[in-house]
C-alpha cells in the first residue's frame, strides 16, 4: 500500500487479527475508486501475511460508509462506467479465504451496505443503519445489493429497501439475521474483533474449509450442497489439526492448532 492508500484506509493488528478501517471522514466513507482501491489492496496483502487469521472490516464511531461517492459516476456512461471495471475492486474480498467480519457503526448505505454483505458475519450497534438508495439518484445496485441482500432478509424486506428506500435500523437488521451480534451505541468493533479472534484461533483448515462450504452450497441444490459438505468434512480427517483438535477434547485439555 501507498502512504496515501494507509491514510484512507487504515490497517491494525491484533495478534491474529486484523482490523482495516475506513477513514475518509470529510466524505463520510464515501466509497471513491482510491478507497476501493486501497480497501483491496489491503485485503490482499492480509490474505498473503500467514499471521494474520481473521479480519475486521469498519468505519468510524458514527459512519460506516455512506455509500459510492456520486462524483465518480454522474457523468458517465454505461460503458464508461463498464470500463472503471468496479466488481474487480471487491474481488479480493469476494475470494478472501479468510474471515471477514463488517463492524458497522452508524450508516452502512448504497455500496456500503453492499460492503458489509461482502462479509461473512455482521456485528452492529443499535445506531446503524442499512440501506440501499440507489433508485433515488436513478439506478440500481450493482455490487450484490439486490441478490445479497434478497438472500440475506428475503423478497419482502429487500423490495420495501429497494424500491421505497426503508433502512434497516440495526435491531431490525438484528432480528431478521442480517446482523449476527447487536451492540450498544459505538460498541461493534469491539464486538467484531472479540469473535475475530475466537475464529482465529480455531483451526486454519477447518475454517477455510467451513467459508467455502457456506459461499458455494448457498446456491446449489441441497443434495449438491450437502455432498460438497461431506467432501469437506471428510478431508479434514487427514489433517494434524483434526487429531490435535480430538485428542484435546479427550484429555481435556486446550488443542494447540498448527493449521495443518
Amino acid at each position: 500500500m501507498t502512504p496515501s492508500d494507509q491514510e484512507i484506509v487504515q490497517v491494525e493488528r491484533d495478534g491474529a487479527v486484523a482490523l482495516v478501517r475506513l477513514n475518509r471522514p470529510e466524505k463520510h466513507n464515501a466509497l471513491d475508486l482510491a478507497m476501493r482501491r486501497a480497501l483491496a489492496k489491503a485485503v490482499e496483502a492480509l490474505v498473503a501475511e500467514d499471521g494474520i487469521r481473521a479480519i475486521v472490516i469498519a468505519g468510524s464511531d458514527t459512519v460506516f460508509a455512506a455509500g459510492a461517492d456520486l462524483s465518480l459516476l454522474a457523468e458517465k456512461g454505461a460503458q464508461e462506467v463498464a470500463n472503471l471495471a468496479l466488481p474487480s475492486y471487491w474481488a479480493p474480498l469476494v475470494h478472501c479465504p479468510k474471515p471477514l467480519f463488517a463492524a458497522v457503526n452508524g450508516v452502512a448505505l448504497g455500496a456500503g451496505c453492499e460492503l458489509a454483505l461482502l462479509c461473512d458475519v455482521i456485528v452492529a450497534d443499535r445506531g446503524a443503519a442499512f440501506g440501499q438508495p440507489e433508485l433515488g439518484v436513478g439506478i440500481m445496485p450493482g455490487a450484490g445489493g439486490t441478490q445479497r441482500l434478497i438472500r440475506a432478509v428475503g423478497k419482502s424486506v429487500a423490495g420495501a429497501m429497494l424500491y421505497a428506500g426503508e433502512r434497516l435500523s440495526g435491531e431490525r437488521a438484528h432480528a431478521l439475521g442480517l446482523v449476527a451480534v447487536l451492540t450498544e451505541q459505538g460498541m461493534a468493533v469491539d464486538a467484531a474483533m472479540a469473535l475475530a479472534r475466537r475464529a482465529a484461533h480455531m483451526p486454519a483448515r477447518a475454517v477455510a474449509a467451513t467459508k467455502r462450504t457456506l459461499a458455494l452450497g448457498a446456491d446449489l441444490p441441497l443434495e449438491a450442497a450437502l455432498a460438497l459438505e461431506n467432501r469437506e468434512f471428510l478431508l479434514l480427517f487427514d489433517t494434524w489439526d483434526k487429531s490435535e483438535g480430538m485428542t484435546a477434547f479427550l484429555e481435556k485439555r486446550r488443542p494447540e492448532f498448527r493449521g495443518c
